[in-house]
């Protein structure tokens, strides 16, 4: 059902050809959303993705682009604003832990990676997008942080916990600084949810394990529409 506040309006998701932002791009894009679907290596995902969109009747494209570099960030936002004419919506959506690592077996290359793919990416994605918002008076930015950036994360993701935690201190100093031109800025911190990030990071253990955290005692799982 399309929402009068979404109708036509541009969103970019970053990481988007999977799990929570595949969804939530479906989402968009099933509320009257013109999406721009990001992905990096899972082409076949973000083809998928857009296709989805397409079936329902709405607008959608796939952009490749590596979100740790500024320059592919630039081209990426640049693209979408080509194809749509702006961008009302950024979601920073992309981030991986890559690998568990304990602290003494965890390098600052690995540690450089996660902290560039997690957090690095939404500064460069918000500081490109931000100037376009701010002469329009208008916009929006949604980080998506996790649990584990509150409790730490499990075993071996110290690098992607940290990341995660410093998305809620950029969350609030950029909604600050950028409250004043008319721009929101949030800050969404997922549970574990069954998404293709958990069949690559967790077992089956950990993962039964947090379902009774939930008053459903279950697993969340990304909602793509609603009738």
């Amino acid at each position: 059902m399309p929402h009068p506040e979404l109708k036509n309006k541009v969103a970019l998701i970053t990481g988007a050809s999977s799990g929570i932002g595949a969804a939530a791009a479906i989402r968009l894009a099933a509320s009257g959303a013109k999406v721009a679907v990001n992905y990096f290596r899972n082409e076949k995902g973000a083809q998928e993705t857009v296709a989805a969109i397409a079936a329902a009747g709405g607008a959608a494209i796939f952009l490749r682009a590596d979100v740790r570099i500024p320059s592919e960030c630039h081209s990426l936002l640049d693209a979408a604003v080509r194809h749509f004419g702006a961008l009302d919506i950024l979601i920073n959506n992309a981030g991986s832990l890559v690998e568990r690592l304990r602290l003494v077996d965890l390098t600052e290359e690995r540690w450089d990676e996660v902290l560039d793919l997690n957090l690095k990416s939404a500064y460069i994605c918000s500081r490109i997008a931000a100037p376009g918002m701010i002469e329009r008076k208008s916009g929006v930015i949604v980080n998506i942080s996790s649990i584990a950036g509150h409790n730490g994360g499990g075993p071996g993701a110290i690098h992607y916990a940290t990341a995660k935690a410093g998305l809620f201190g950029f969350t609030k100093a950029i909604a600050k600084e950028l409250a004043p031109h008319g721009i929101r800025v949030n800050c969404v911190s997922p549970g574990v949810i069954a998404t293709p990030f958990h069949e690559q990071f967790s077992t089956p253990t950990p993962s039964a394990t947090s379902s009774p955290q939930s008053p459903w005692a279950a697993l969340a799982r990304p909602m793509k529409s609603r009738k």
